[in-house]
C-alpha cells in the first residue's frame, strides 16, 4: 500500500540527506534501504523523528559493515544479530533476520540473519502493525504488508501475528504506545496478551517502558488501561490494589483510588517540564500516590469513607514498586517523601503554616516545587470538580520568600566550624549540628554570622553545664 511521497518531509533534513545517501551507496552495491519502525510511524504522525531504523536488504552483513565504514564510524555493538549503529549519527541499520523462540525472556531467541529475506517475512516479527511499515527514502515508495497505516489512522493498536506472544515485553510496549499514540487495542490484541506471562523480565526493561509511559505519553491513562484489560496488573499488585478501592464520594466524585490515579496522571502529562529527572520522579510520585488507600480505607460510624495515614501507609508499597524494577536508590528515596507529605499542601494552606514550618516540609520532601505539582495532579483527578489549587502557588510562593522553592534547606554551621573552635570530631559533633540546624529552621538565625554566634552561645552554655 503505497504513502504519500512528502512523508518524508516529516524527516529531518540532516539526517534525511544521511539517510539518503547510505540508500544510494547501499543501492549502488546492489541492495535496498528501507526506513522501518518508529520513524515511519512517527512520520506518518507528523512528528519528527528522534532516531532512524534502516533496513538493508540484498547485502552480506560483512559488505554492509565495510560499505558503512567508509564515511562512518560504526558499533558493532548488534553484530550477531545483524545490527550495526553509526556513532556520528541517530542511525540503526540492520539487516533483515528471522528470530525462532528459544528460551523464556526478552533476549530467549535464536536469530537467523538473511539479507535476502523478503521484507514482509521480515516484518512479521514486529510487534504492532504501525511498526510494521517500510518506506524507501530514495523513492517514497512503501511496503505495508500488515495495513499498520489504516491502524494507525483508526488509531488501533494491533499485533502483528502469532509470533507476538514470544516476547513478554511487548505488551509493556503496547502500555506505553497506547499512551503516546492514543491508540485502542483491538480486542484480539487484548485477548493474546492476557495469555503471556512476565517470564521474569529484566526489571531494567521493565523500567524502559514505564519511564517512556510517564515522560512521553499524552493519555497515560491509556497505557494503564491497557494493563488492566490484558490482566498484567497482577504483576503490579499495588496498582492493582488500587481497583474498586472506594472514596468519599463528595470529595472523591470520579470514582474509586483507581479512576482517580488515571485522572490524575492525565493531569501530569499536561503540565511536563523540560526535565527528564524531575518529570520522572514526580510522574512517580503522583502514580503512587494513594498506594496506602487500599490498606487504609474504612467506613466509618457515620457511613463516610475515609483512609486515615494513607499518606505514611503508602510508604511501603511505593518502595516495593520501585525497587522491583530500578536498582537507582535515589529514585524511591526521592520519590518516597513525596508521598508520605502530598497533602501537606492543602493542610499548610488551610492552617497558614509557620515558616519553620514550611522550611521542616522543604527537609523531608527536598524540592517543595515537586510537591505543588504532586499536589496540584491530585487537586486536577476529582472530576467533576474544579481543578483549581491555590494552595499550590500559595506554597510556592512562601517557599521561594524563605529560599526552598527547589532544594533542601542547607545548614549553615558545619562540622568544620566545632574544629575550629577547637572541637575533636566525635560522637559530641552531632547533638550540636542539629541543635543549630533547628534553630536554623526556626529561624533563629539567616546566614552563616547568625549561626556562628548562636553555635558560640551553645558552647558558652555547654561549658558553663559541666
Amino acid at each position: 500500500m503505497p504513502l504519500m511521497t512528502d512523508l518524508r518531509e516529516q524527516f529531518p533534513s540532516q539526517e534525511l540527506s544521511r539517510v539518503r545517501e547510505i540508500a544510494k551507496d547501499v543501492s549502488q552495491a546492489g541492495g535496498r534501504v528501507l526506513c522501518v519502525g518508529g520513524c515511519v510511524r512517527d512520520a506518518l504522525l507528523k512528528i519528527v523523528p528522534e532516531e532512524f531504523d534502516l533496513e538493508v536488504s540484498g547485502i552480506d552483513p560483512e559488505d554492509l559493515r565495510a560499505l558503512l565504514a567508509r564515511k562512518h564510524s560504526v558499533d558493532e555493538y548488534g553484530k550477531s544479530f545483524g545490527v550495526l549503529k553509526l556513532k556520528d549519527n541517530p542511525i540503526e541499520v540492520s539487516v533483515p533476520r528471522s528470530e525462532t523462540k528459544s528460551a523464556t525472556g526478552h533476549r530467549g531467541f535464536s536469530v537467523d540473519v538473511d539479507p535476502h529475506l523478503p521484507f514482509p517475512k521480515a516484518a512479521a516479527r514486529r510487534d504492532f502493525t504501525v511498526n510494521a511499515i517500510g518506506l524507501n527514502p530514495l523513492t517514497g515508495e512503501s511496503l505495508d504488508p500488515y495495513d499498520g497505516a489504516k491502524d494507525l489512522d483508526a488509531r488501533i493498536l494491533r499485533h502483528v501475528g502469532p509470533a507476538f506472544v514470544e516476547d513478554p515485553l511487548r505488551v509493556l510496549r503496547g502500555m506505553q504506545f497506547a499512551a503516546r499514540f492514543d491508540l485502542t487495542p483491538s480486542q484480539e490484541t487484548i485477548e493474546l496478551c492476557r495469555t503471556i506471562d512476565l517470564e521474569g523480565l529484566a526489571a531494567e526493561r521493565i523500567f524502559d517502558e514505564w519511564k517512556k509511559l510517564l515522560l512521553k505519553g499524552k493519555s497515560i491513562s491509556l497505557g494503564l488501561n491497557f494493563l488492566r484489560e490484558t490482566t498484567w496488573l497482577r504483576f503490579f499488585p499495588e496498582l492493582e490494589a488500587l481497583v474498586d478501592c472506594p472514596q468519599d464520594p463528595e470529595w472523591h466524585p470520579e470514582g474509586d483510588v483507581w479512576v482517580h490515579t488515571l485522572h490524575c496522571m492525565n493531569a501530569f502529562a499536561e503540565k511536563r517540564i523540560d526535565d527528564e529527572w524531575e518529570n520522572l520522579v514526580v510522574g512517580f510520585s503522583v502514580l503512587c500516590h494513594d498506594f496506602g488507600k487500599p490498606l487504609t480505607t474504612i467506613t466509618d460510624k457515620n457511613s463516610r469513607i475515609r483512609s486515615p495515614k494513607h499518606e505514611s501507609k503508602g510508604e511501603a508499597p511505593t518502595r516495593s514498586f520501585l525497587q522491583r524494577m530500578t536498582n537507582q536508590k535515589d529514585l524511591p528515596e526521592e520519590v518516597v517523601p513525596l508521598v508520605r507529605r502530598h497533602l501537606a499542601p492543602r493542610l499548610f494552606y488551610n492552617d497558614n503554616a509557620s515558616d519553620s514550618a514550611i522550611r521542616r516540609l522543604a527537609r523531608q520532601v527536598v524540592r517543595i516545587d515537586r510537591l505543588v505539582r504532586v499536589a496540584q495532579s491530585d487537586m486536577a483527578g476529582r472530576p467533576p470538580k474544579s481543578a483549581d489549587c491555590p494552595e499550590g502557588k500559595w506554597l510556592l510562593d512562601r517557599a521561594e520568600e524563605l529560599r526552598v522553592k527547589a532544594a533542601a534547606p542547607q545548614a549553615f554551621v558545619l562540622g568544620r566550624h566545632l574544629i575550629e573552635r577547637g572541637m575533636k570530631p566525635g560522637a559530641g559533633f552531632s547533638p550540636i549540628l542539629e541543635e543549630c540546624f533547628e534553630a536554623q529552621l526556626d529561624g533563629v538565625f539567616t546566614d552563616l554570622d547568625g549561626g556562628l554566634a548562636h553555635l558560640d552561645l551553645i558552647l558558652k552554655r555547654t561549658s558553663t553545664d559541666v
